[in-house]
């Protein structure tokens, strides 16, 4: 067996509160994770996808496991942690562009992947293995085995991605950035926002030097640049009315990945990653409105237009 793409990371419940937090009301409950969120927009385009890490033995680790399932996403080499609880955020819309997130993942499952964890996971022959600097903040042991499966997965000749993702919330810019420079110099290609760029490397071509093929820059609404040893190439944002921009970043590294795989060049990567992008900010929740393969062509219709 082998896999289009795998993924490795924490996925987490994730309550979406309807308004304040503190004043309490109507909540919406699913699952979310920058990684999965990748896995599942993967697998709706029609990539075998799988996704790796831990959840706990509860029923809201349950819910990971047969929400990916039900979205067609490879589950079968996440451990059920017995001594740990799956992590939890809770998302509130404090003003209609503002969303305020709370973290509850201090010792979870999650953060007790480790090197033990990684075999089972390199056993699914990915051809694209992509992980993200989220992963690499949770614990020592998570960092040790995300450096082990990189190293691993280049020297069986899978191309490694690898999305700087940095989350102030979880660590000081100072202490993560040598650690997402050095995974960010083991990668193939390389995704990140201008300012997460900062934190890898002085200059985008040093990543080009370092043997990066590929320093991709989320620009989000002036949409995005890929640089190369053979030039820059840049692509604008699509246009559409923005409902909730969490989760952006992973559906553009989607749409970015599946064009890559289906053996797309730079142009058709960038257009396939803002296409995603745009469906992600158009719709509420992390990965929920993410479109089918067939369903890329809706961008272009006409705002207001009813398909009958």
């Amino acid at each position: 067996m082998s896999v289009d793409v795998l993924t490795v990371g924490e996925t987490m419940t994730a309550v979406r509160c309807d308004g304040l937090l503190r004043l309490g009301g109507r909540a919406s409950l699913s699952i979310a994770g920058a990684e999965s969120n990748l896995a599942i927009a993967m697998a709706r385009l029609g990539h075998r996808v799988a996704w790796s890490g831990r959840v706990g033995a509860d029923e809201s680790g349950e819910l990971v496991r047969r929400t990916l399932a039900a979205e067609g996403v490879d589950a079968s080499t996440v451990v059920r942690d017995p001594d740990a609880p799956t992590g939890l955020l809770v998302f509130e819309q404090r003003l209609p562009d503002l969303t305020r997130v709370e973290y509850h993942r201090r010792h979870s499952a999650g953060s007790r992947w480790c090197r033990d964890d990684v075999q089972a996971a390199l056993d699914l022959r990915p051809r694209v293995v992509h992980v993200t600097g989220v992963t690499a903040a949770l614990s020592e042991s998570a960092r040790e085995a995300l450096t082990t499966l990189v190293d691993e997965s280049r020297a069986r000749g899978a191309l490694v991605s690898f999305d700087v993702n940095f989350r102030s919330r979880l660590w000081s810019a100072a202490d993560a950035a040598p650690v997402l420079a050095s995974l960010a110099r083991r990668a193939d290609v390389v995704i990140a926002s201008p300012d997460e760029l900062d934190l890898v490397a002085d200059e985008p071509g040093s990543l080009l030097q370092a043997g990066v093929r590929e320093v991709v820059i989320k620009r989000g609404a002036d949409g995005a640049t890929v640089l190369t040893s053979d030039g820059e190439v840049s692509a604008p944002a699509r246009r559409v009315r923005v409902v909730d921009s969490i989760g952006a970043g992973d559906a553009f590294g989607a749409g970015y990945l599946s064009a890559l795989v289906d053996g797309g060049d730079v142009t058709e990567r960038l257009r396939r990653g803002v296409v995603l992008g745009a469906f992600a900010v158009a719709s509420s929740g992390d990965w929920e409105g993410l479109p089918t393969r067939e369903e890329l062509a809706l961008i272009d219709v006409e705002e207001g237009q009813a398909i009958r």
